[in-house]
């Protein structure tokens, strides 16, 4: 696939306390990865993402509480894992405008498939808090980018991430043109993503494994993901890519090792390919060993190339 990296260099402004997992070097794991990979388009973000953009996730209230909170030095602590910087708001505004430039370039015939290599992530945002690490839903802003300022008509997210997206099904809940499924830990944090959470219009669809699951087993699940997706006829896919299911990472359970995410990227490549119009956008999540982040999004981002 033509394949297009996004990257803003505001995420090494987003400055966490120290020993914080989600720090800057992941930023510079993400960097090192992308560098490594020979024919990969590269370039930053094109702008921040506006209120309205926002809004369309996001109530006010918590649009309002995130812009006051943004500290002027030092650090603010939104809840007992969220900090601010006085870069973080700046931060998190562009990494959200990076997933609209990205679902923008793909919907335009710029590239098939799309990395967004920006921090802070975003999957655990609900509509009206910030949690997780996650200040605004960039994948939820960019899914609704999609269907109401393009037009499109049916939009999926795959969340590979180790932690359930919560603040991305939260959305999908209120939202029956977006379809959104979870291969994901269970019974960790943030303590949903149990299967029997389906959605009211049945548009959700979680797999959550138990701690120790490796690849022969994380494979199958994400595999009927990638079933019920191709079912509901997506128009353009986006991919929720934490690479913190990897053995090595500190913050979970699963096994996964960096061919694991080599041919998870083959899989969602195929599924764009086949059932969404050759349109895929994969937004950074989580992924907190950062040698073993930079091998699995090289490796991960060499198989969309190759796909």
């Amino acid at each position: 696939m033509k394949t297009l990296a996004i990257t803003s260099p505001t995420g090494a402004d987003h400055i966490t306390p120290e020993g914080h997992p989600e720090r800057v070097a992941r930023l510079e794991a993400v960097t090192g990865a992308l560098a490594s990979l020979e024919g990969l388009e590269r370039r930053e973000v094109r702008a921040a993402a506006g209120r309205d953009a926002l809004s369309r996730v996001h109530h006010g209230a918590h649009i309002d509480q995130v812009f006051a909170a943004s500290p002027a030095e030092g650090h603010v602590s939104l809840d007992a894992d969220t900090w601010m910087s006085a870069g973080s708001l700046n931060a998190a505004l562009h990494a959200c405008g990076a997933v609209i430039d990205g679902v923008d370039a793909v919907l335009d015939g710029e590239a098939e498939a799309v990395f967004v290599g920006c921090r802070p992530p975003g999957h655990h945002a609900e509509p009206d808090r910030a949690m997780g690490f996650c200040l605004f839903n960039q994948i939820a802003v960019g899914a609704l980018h999609a269907l109401d300022a393009r037009g499109l008509s049916r939009v999926a997210v795959i969340d590979i991430d180790v932690h359930h997206g919560n603040g991305t099904q939260a959305t999908a809940e209120r939202e029956p043109r977006l379809f959104f499924a979870s291969v994901h830990q269970g019974w960790i944090y943030p303590g949903t993503g149990a299967a029997h959470e389906t959605g009211r219009h049945g548009n959700i669809a979680n797999r959550p494994l138990p701690a120790g699951a490796a690849g022969d087993t994380w494979h199958p699940a994400l595999d009927e993901l990638i079933e019920a997706v191709r079912a509901f006829q997506p128009e353009l896919l986006l991919v929720s890519a934490g690479f913190d299911a990897h053995k090595d990472d500190p913050l979970a359970g699963l096994a996964l090792d960096d061919g694991d995410f080599a041919r998870a990227g083959t899989a969602l490549a195929g599924l764009a390919q086949e059932s969404a119009n050759s349109r895929l956008v994969c937004v950074l999540e989580g992924g907190y060993d950062c040698p073993a982040l930079e091998r699995s999004v090289a490796a991960f981002i060499g198989a969309l190339q190759a796909a």
